[in-house]
């Protein structure tokens, strides 16, 4: 492991109420390239199990976007699609758990990983699917938004009429610019409170709050090697899914392992 301790050591004779904050250690590329490593090694490990999440990923996307044609909500599939992505952490805690096992060389079942992903509604997963969630609304409500004052009285009757719009009038070039700038905000806000959080919120007990505290200060602390994992897994994810959300099948379950195992680099053990 090439990473190092940041910060001191935490005080000795802490309440269950005082409870230190974690210690984050500074990161580098390497780690980034052995966590995907490990990553990859875990789906090969258990590639049926892994990819059953993937899969119902992908078919949730797939169902999502016939509800939007169905619905008629033709100028929600650009923007549901880009947002997608932002709730696959929350998606990816079965992935976790299943790293964490394997990590620690121990033997476990289908029923083992549900049993847990179950069981994380009584805990403070809850909470941080709930910002996820409400990250995801405020991403659509704002393209919604934006949509109306650029777009105004555009008829979407089809999807390749509102194509057509969007990439070739002046009007989609300023939705696009400034849906482009706001999702990015929007993005980069889930990631910092997210990426360290979800496994973070599995591994151990702890609060979302303190789980959310330690995933700003691991980005904020490593902005260069963050911000080049951020974009692996938004580049990753959006090309998974033209074709028609399959690839998701596997990108999902190897990005979802290595958070795992970059987690493990970017946060020191627990005591005890």
């Amino acid at each position: 492991m090439t990473s190092k301790t940041n910060g001191s050591s935490p005080p000795e004779n802490l309440t269950p109420q005082q409870q230190a904050m974690p210690e984050v250690n500074t990161l580098t590329a390497t780690d980034i390239s052995a966590s995907l490593k490990a990553g990859l090694a875990d789906f090969l490990a258990r590639p049926v199990m892994s990819g059953f999440f993937g899969l119902f990923y992908a078919i949730f996307g797939i169902l999502f976007v016939w509800c939007l044609v169905w619905l008629g909500k033709i100028w929600m599939i650009i923007p549901a699609a880009v947002g997608f992505p932002l709730v696959a952490p929350f998606a990816a805690a079965g992935l976790y758990e299943m790293s964490r096992r394997m990590q620690n060389n121990e033997d476990f079942g289908w029923s083992d990983i549900l049993t847990v992903m179950a069981n994380q509604r009584k805990r403070e997963m809850g909470w941080m699917a709930f910002v996820t969630l409400f990250i995801f609304w405020v991403w659509t409500y704002q393209i919604r938004l934006w949509l109306a004052i650029t777009l105004q009285n555009a008829s979407f009757s089809d999807f390749d009429r509102f194509l057509n719009i969007v990439f070739f009038t002046p009007q989609g070039w300023t939705f696009l610019v400034i849906g482009t700038c706001v999702g990015a905000f929007l993005s980069a806000v889930l990631f910092s409170v997210t990426v360290v959080a979800m496994p973070m919120l599995l591994d151990r007990e702890t609060n979302f709050i303190s789980a959310m505290i330690t995933s700003i200060r691991v980005v904020t602390g490593n902005p260069v090697v963050m911000l080049s994992w951020a974009a692996i897994i938004s580049i990753t994810m959006l090309l998974s899914m033209l074709p028609a959300f399959l690839g998701l099948i596997f990108t999902l379950p190897i990005l979802g392992h290595t958070t795992w195992h970059l987690y493990q680099r970017a946060v020191s053990p627990a005591e005890g």
